[in-house]
């Protein structure tokens, strides 16, 4: 027996039902400072430190992270590049 049901209603009203808080005002009122302080040019809120906390431990730098989608990328056309040189020495 399968049982479908289907739920109609915005997440600010699915926050309400299970008894979660609102949090959308102090979301606003951090995005309003972050962006003050980005527009100020406060150190601390470039985009490098703020998105910092998301990354993990190894790509914490810019250079780690850019190196990592280098070498992503290089291996990416390398396989392609590889796989075309075989086709060729098997026609």
């Amino acid at each position: 027996m399968k049982i479908h049901f289907d739920i109609d209603a915005t997440p600010q009203e699915l926050r309400s039902f299970f008894g979660l808080p609102n949090l959308e005002p102090l979301q606003n009122e951090i995005l309003d400072i972050i962006r003050q302080n980005m527009s100020a040019g406060m150190e601390g809120f470039d985009p490098a430190s703020i998105m910092k906390p998301f990354l993990p431990e190894h790509l914490q730098s810019l250079t780690a992270l850019q190196k990592t989608l280098w070498q992503a990328m290089l291996g990416q056309s390398q396989n392609h590049t590889d796989s075309d040189t075989e086709k060729k020495n098997e026609a």
